[in-house]
């Protein structure tokens, strides 16, 4: 399906779960789509979830919004739920998608009941925290990028996102390299390559733009103070994640009045997969479907 935005972009939507089930919008990673990592049909029948899923602009089916930032994000969200007719549901982002629905929490507050925040990154500049210390090089060198420009950005990651679609499965060999044990014991199953695979080739499907877009928002002014969410929130991370550091959830767990910090043990970035039907449960437990 497509939604179209109040400033004529498109984007790509996905419905999965109960029809008339309680409404939760998954934020996929970065790079990534709306065909990323979730919960089986099955599982999200059982759950009564109706869990929406859509190309951030730039990624897959949906047209790149370029200088956008991450309370973009929360505007985009807004539209869709227009669309579908949603007046109130919970919002969780994983990855470079927990960002984004912090900016939902924060923005939305009269439509978002609940929202979680899992593996993801703190603003660049959050005070009192080193936001590079314990990331892994390849994402240090992103990042980096991102402070020297848009065309610095476009060539490095223009040239990835070409080597992805030439070879997908590289991509997640290239992840099991850098990542702790617990990330490539996850990755190793052959259900999550199948997910991670199609994630991946169908983000990157005709160019870069999305992954460009996502990292230049990580590192400018998110626009929001993530103080400022009043709703209930679950931040959720890995303790030993190399992508996005889990002192990055200790500064936000802090920031946000009120949130639920939880520090998986033994656990790394990916262990965000096997968390994500409890989270999806505990957005849920206050609707009404």
């Amino acid at each position: 399906m497509k939604v179209e935005t109040p400033d004529g972009r498109r984007l790509a939507v996905e419905e999965k779960g109960a029809s008339g089930g309680r409404p939760v919008f998954l934020l996929h990673g970065t790079p990534g789509s709306r065909v990323g990592p979730a919960p089986r049909p099955s599982v999200l029948y059982r759950l009564g979830i109706r869990l929406i899923t859509f190309d951030r602009p730039g990624y897959g089916e949906s047209d790149r919004h370029p200088g956008r930032t991450i309370a973009s994000g929360a505007a985009d969200v807004a539209a869709i739920a227009d669309r579908l007719g949603l007046e109130r549901f919970a919002v969780v982002g994983r990855s470079g998608g927990a960002p984004h629905a912090l900016a939902c929490a924060a923005l939305l507050p009269g439509r978002v009941v609940r929202a979680a925040a899992l593996v993801g990154l703190a603003p660049k500049g959050a005070d009192g925290l080193d936001w590079f210390d314990g990331m892994t090089a390849s994402n240090v060198r992103e990042f980096t990028f991102a402070g020297v420009g848009l065309p610095a950005v476009a060539a490095s990651l223009g040239a990835a996102a070409e080597q992805i679609r030439a070879d997908p499965a590289g991509k997640i060999s290239g992840l099991a390299l850098e990542a702790p044990e617990s990330d490539r014991r996850t990755v190793a199953d052959i259900g999550i390559r199948r997910m991670l695979l199609r994630n991946f080739a169908e983000g990157l499907r005709d160019s870069s733009d999305g992954w460009v877009d996502d990292v230049l928002a990580f590192c400018s002014d998110w626009t929001f103070d993530p103080a400022a969410i009043r709703v209930p929130t679950l931040v959720w991370h890995g303790e030993n994640d190399v992508f996005s550091p889990v002192s990055h959830a200790r500064w936000l767990g802090r920031r946000i009045p009120g949130a639920m910090l939880r520090i998986g043990r033994g656990v790394a970035h990916f262990g965000a997969l096997d968390v994500l039907p409890d989270v999806l449960v505990w957005l849920t437990q206050d609707q009404v479907g």
